[in-house]
């Protein structure tokens, strides 16, 4: 690592203009390339307080041993030399789209004798007209295969095409009139190319004016009495609407324009592109990019429009551009592309109407695409082994730990504190080991003293349970490990790895609930959301992974899964808490009663006036149960009113029978999760049917840890 001060340019050697710079290693490869609006603003920024720099903007200036710039006219200069650049020197610190060419294209060669209509792949030629990119090369199969029968464009490769001239006898296509037969001179290169054009116009969205025709035309042949040629022109009409149905109307008055949207969290974005013309859907591409330095959404879709328009010209820069964030500033930018394209390009941020829908589809499609990269990514077994691999040497442990339980406390204000613990083996996750944990040593929020009292209690059951196996042979050792039911028992296994999230704090107090324990042969870390730092034991400064790192990928997605289960618990509790009801604490007095009293009684405001001889006249509540039901009213505090949030109405109790049974539209608990761990839990499902008391201002999601 070198000292930035040793190469550190003084302040009067910059200049305060617009340009771009380059820092390079020690071997004088770019590492990293950047524009800046003034070149001095931007570099002093990046050795002034070294400290409070981004870590991975940290880790690229001490990487680097030498920094040079060039100054440029206007910040669009600015903007296509710095593209030029990262093409051509590939830094690694710079936003990088893994994008492998291999989109086909529908292209048509516009730049030969006879054009002709093809599947491409890689990069684009001049002179080629493209359309898509499409999903898969037979979707553009289909689509020709129909085309052909209204624009008989070659499609044979050079090599039929000669044979075929020196023989004098088209291919198949021209026998059954699929091709206009050029090689055989049946039309000449001028109606030859005259049938492309009319190809491309079609694929570009002017449809309307060839179905016009081929119906005009149909009609006049029907009156001519031409049957047969009026038959070929209804099959030629079906033809083109089928290619039509094949990407549905999305935007009204043909607009031609492309929607991008990022999916992203701390390490990695997926960019999704919709490419619309003439209001349709004409193609779909995506990419998925390591995020190895700090950007912003911003910066993110600014270098997309950088991958996407770099190299295209005219028509394939479309005149509208939709993004979910503007780049900042966004003047150069749009200036870019208008030059790129020749005329006015809008770049904007969609407000409402389809463009907005269409947009929320978009980032949906992005979303999707990143969650289906981190599944691959994570069901491969070699990416596992080497991201545990890494871990272990990153903490220095023995060996990979096979077993990571991570734990994460969540809790609201203070109220329904929980925690919950999952477990990864072999770098998947075991939902059926999964647990989770009400916190019982006190009140309040503090969530060290929270992580202390639950890494106690898991590992004290797993020592009562070490001890019991100790007693026995190892063979019945390894049978008091299951369940009579075969499943494992709940805490007999201990983990290689404990992961908490958070940082100092609640690894000092997880460390120190195995001390205490006398444990020391689990090792512990803690990851901290803000930078994704890792935290070990008794040690100042936290643990710093690559951020392209397999480990790092792991721990996060541990730690993701943690909260995710923990929150999802604290829902729960806090929904249970808010239907909670006086029946619930009459003995003997289950759900199906409960429904039976409050239909006998119409709702459960009748139901608390009620007299003991009135509750006996229910079926199947005797005079002792009715006794505990008066008793529990006469305990319970006075309803007070609840009030309808949406309406600001006050809800009769005959409402809120039915309402509280709606859970107030809080999620539901993953499908896998576990039912709890006997008495530390409380998974079992309300079974109140009293009045719900709505707490909205403390229901809201962004006060939840």
């Amino acid at each position: 690592m070198a000292d930035p001060s040793s190469y550190r340019p003084k302040p009067g050697q910059i200049p305060d203009s617009p340009g771009v710079y380059k820092f390079r290693d020690e071997h004088r490869r770019v590492i990293y390339v950047g524009k800046a609006k003034s070149l001095r603003q931007r570099l002093a920024s990046y050795f002034q307080d070294l400290a409070n720099l981004h870590p991975r903007t940290a880790t690229m200036v001490t990487t680097a041993a030498s920094v040079e710039w060039t100054v440029v006219a206007t910040e669009t200069a600015a903007l296509q030399l710095e593209y030029t650049w990262i093409k051509e020197y590939d830094p690694r610190f710079n936003v990088k789209y893994r994008d492998d060419k291999s989109y086909p294209y529908l292209a048509v060669t516009m730049n030969e004798q006879f054009p002709r209509v093809q599947v491409m792949r890689g990069q684009k030629k001049k002179g080629v007209r493209y359309f898509g990119p499409y999903g898969h090369a037979w979707a553009i199969r289909d689509t020709v295969d129909l085309l052909l029968r209204v624009f008989p464009v070659r499609t044979c490769s050079a090599g039929v095409f000669k044979n075929a001239a020196r023989t004098g006898r088209p291919c198949l296509l021209g026998y059954i009139g699929k091709c206009s037969a050029p090689c055989v001179d049946r039309v000449s290169a001028e109606e030859h190319r005259e049938l492309a054009e009319d190809f491309c116009e079609f694929m570009t969205g002017r449809t309307g004016t060839y179905i016009r025709r081929l119906e005009r035309q149909m009609t006049d042949a029907a009156e001519d009495m031409e049957y047969e040629r009026a038959a070929r022109l209804r099959d030629d009409i079906d033809a083109l609407r089928k290619a039509m149905e094949k990407s549905a109307v999305v935007l009204a008055d043909a607009t031609d324009a492309d929607l991008i949207a990022v999916a992203e969290d701390e390490l990695e974005a997926a960019v999704q592109i919709f490419h619309v013309r003439g209001g349709r859907v004409r193609g779909q591409r995506g990419w998925v990019t390591d995020k190895v330095e700090a950007v912003t959404t911003a910066d993110l879709v600014e270098h997309a429009l950088q991958q996407l328009y770099g190299e295209e010209t005219g028509d394939a820069v479309p005149k509208e551009v939709l993004v979910p964030a503007l780049p900042d500033p966004v003047e150069p930018v749009q200036e870019w592309l208008t030059q790129r394209r020749g005329s006015n390009v809008s770049l904007r941020i969609p407000q409402r109407g389809d463009k907005k829908a269409l947009m929320e589809t978009v980032a949906r499609n992005a979303q999707q695409s990143l969650v289906l990269h981190k599944t691959k990514r994570a069901s491969d077994l070699t990416t596992r082994s080497r991201a545990l691999e890494e871990i272990a040497a990153a903490l220095e442990l023995d060996s990979a730990p096979l077993r990571i339980e991570c734990y994460d406390i969540s809790h609201l204000q203070g109220d329904d504190v929980v925690a919950s613990m999952v477990v990864f083996e072999d770098g998947l996750a075991r939902k059926s080991e999964y647990r989770r944990f009400q916190i019982k040593g006190f009140e309040g929020q503090d969530d060290v003293r929270s992580m202390h009292e639950v890494l106690t209690r898991r590992f004290r059951r797993y020592l009562a349970e070490k001890e019991k196996t100790g007693e026995w042979s190892p063979e019945e050792a390894q049978e008091s490990l299951v369940e009579e039911d075969g499943r494992p028992k709940k805490f007999a296994y201990p983990p290689q790895l404990v992961v908490v999230d958070g940082g100092q704090p609640q690894v000092a107090a997880a460390q120190r609930a195995l001390d205490e324990l006398g444990i020391d042969d689990i090792a512990v870390c803690g990851l901290a959301k803000r930078l994704e730092e890792v935290w070990v034991p008794g040690e100042d400064d936290p643990v710093i992974l690559p951020r392209t790192s397999e480990g790092l990928y792991l721990l996060q997605r541990v730690r993701d899964e943690a909260h995710r289960f923990a929150i999802t618990y604290q829902r729960s509790k806090r929904t249970k808490r808010f239907k909670a009801s006086p029946l619930d604490a009459v003995p003997g007095l289950g759900e199906a009663r409960k429904q039976t009293l409050i239909k006998h009684f119409g709702s459960v405001k009748k139901l608390r006036s009620a007299t003991i001889d009135q509750i006996c006249e229910v079926p199947g509540i005797g005079r002792k149960t009715a006794e505990a039901v008066v008793a529990a009213f006469a305990q319970a505090a006075p309803a007070a009113p609840a009030v309808n949030t949406a309406t600001g109405e006050i809800m009769e109790e005959e409402e809120l029978a039915t309402a509280g049974d709606s859970g107030h539209g809080e999620e539901p608990a993953h499908a896998g999760d576990s039912p709890g761990d006997g008495p530390d839990t409380t998974g079992a499902r309300s079974d109140s049917t009293a009045p719900t008391r709505v707490g909205a201002a403390r229901t809201r999601r962004g006060m939840e840890t």
